[in-house]
């Protein structure tokens, strides 16, 4: 039956939804910006102001506990995750991109919540703010989008 839920999916009415994002502080000025942005799109979606929580956290390490957190509550239709880890010297890129994106997935399909992951990992911070506007939107769309594709789902 492909297509049998078409009218809802890919959906970005968000007249109807309630939203979180947790957005990391690490990289504060890139993260306000992909929040802005964000908040930005959500509004044009129709997501009322009043249905929008934001949550900040010390870094992206700290998201998915956030994320868990929120999803615990019921009180969401979708969740977004802003943040941005940029490349240094060390191995520490590898481990907070790895170990936040897992967190975040395991959040996601332990309470079967769309999160909308928007940590950027870049190799520097030219590349975080050549993405920071566009993947705040995308977050925002990704969300609305999810939420309503899992609402017409049987």
């Amino acid at each position: 039956m492909q297509g049998a839920n078409q009218g809802q999916a890919g959906s970005l009415d968000g007249h109807e939804l309630s939203i979180a994002i947790v957005r990391a502080r690490f990289n504060d000025d890139i993260t306000r910006k992909l929040a802005e942005a964000c908040l930005a799109e959500l509004a044009t979606l129709g997501v009322a102001e009043r249905h929008i929580e934001l949550v900040t956290v010390p870094g992206a390490l700290e998201v998915p506990v956030a994320l868990k957190a929120l999803a615990d509550s019921e009180d969401f239709d979708a969740l977004i995750a802003l943040g941005c880890i940029i490349r240094g010297e060390t191995y520490h890129f590898e481990l907070v991109a790895n170990e936040s994106g897992a967190g975040v997935t395991r959040v996601s399909l332990d309470h079967q919540i769309p999160i909308a992951n928007a940590i950027l990992t870049v190799e520097n911070e030219a590349q975080a703010w050549a993405r920071a506007e566009d993947k705040g939107r995308d977050a925002a769309r990704v969300a609305v989008e999810m939420a309503n594709l899992l609402d017409a789902l049987p």
